[in-house]
């Protein structure tokens, strides 16, 4: 499951079960990119606050198929397969339609957002996260300024540079320590938006 120890959702106490109690799916399913935080609950507490807040809050106005694609997205251009069949199936969920989802899958894996079905706003916003994933530094100010005139406002262009750059946390995250899917429940989240308090996967 990764390349450190992790405690099991059996054995965890105090705080880390607490936490195990908040994030957990079905038949007590922790994910193991959660788990991979069990020797510092604390890391998981920050993990799971920015990945809720990030993705799944009411506050957004980006639909959040359109985020889980640009998470998708970042996770490919990092080659993090966890991330990609994770947030791939919680994409196809939220998205409802087969044969597109299919065909923003096969645009992402060949790397090339102009083949996806996708409005051109949408795809300057997925060359936007592939500079800042690829070349942080390159990123202008002229980017941002397309992202404007296609319709994006700046809040929203804040949930598109905060989508992609928890993205690369979580990625690095997984990479890192060799964590897998074994034993996941793919594409289950905390789909409670209204209450960012509630981590519960669903």
């Amino acid at each position: 499951m990764a390349w450190i120890k992790t405690i099991p959702f059996a054995d965890a106490s105090g705080k880390l079960k607490k936490l195990y109690d908040r994030v957990t799916g079905p038949n007590g399913n922790v994910d193991n990119i959660m788990m991979v935080h069990s020797l510092r609950p604390h890391s998981m507490e920050g993990h799971m606050a920015i990945y809720k807040n990030v993705l799944h809050h009411s506050g957004n106005t980006i639909p959040k198929w359109f985020l889980e694609t640009l998470g998708v997205w970042v996770s490919r251009l990092n080659d993090c397969d966890y991330c990609v069949e994770h947030h791939f199936a919680g994409l196809k969920r939220l998205l409802r339609d087969d044969a597109r989802a299919d065909a923003l899958r096969a645009a992402i894996e060949v790397r090339s957002p102009a083949a996806a079905p996708l409005e051109p706003g949408q795809k300057l916003a997925m060359d936007y996260a592939r500079q800042l994933t690829r070349d942080p530094g390159g990123v202008t100010q002229d980017m941002v300024t397309a992202l404007r005139a296609h319709g994006y406002s700046d809040g929203e262009i804040l949930e598109i540079n905060q989508v992609t750059a928890y993205f690369n946390y979580a990625n690095r995250t997984v990479l890192g320590l060799g964590c897998s899917t074994k034993g996941d429940v793919l594409g289950l989240s905390p789909n409670n938006s209204e209450n960012p308090e509630d981590w519960g996967h669903s």
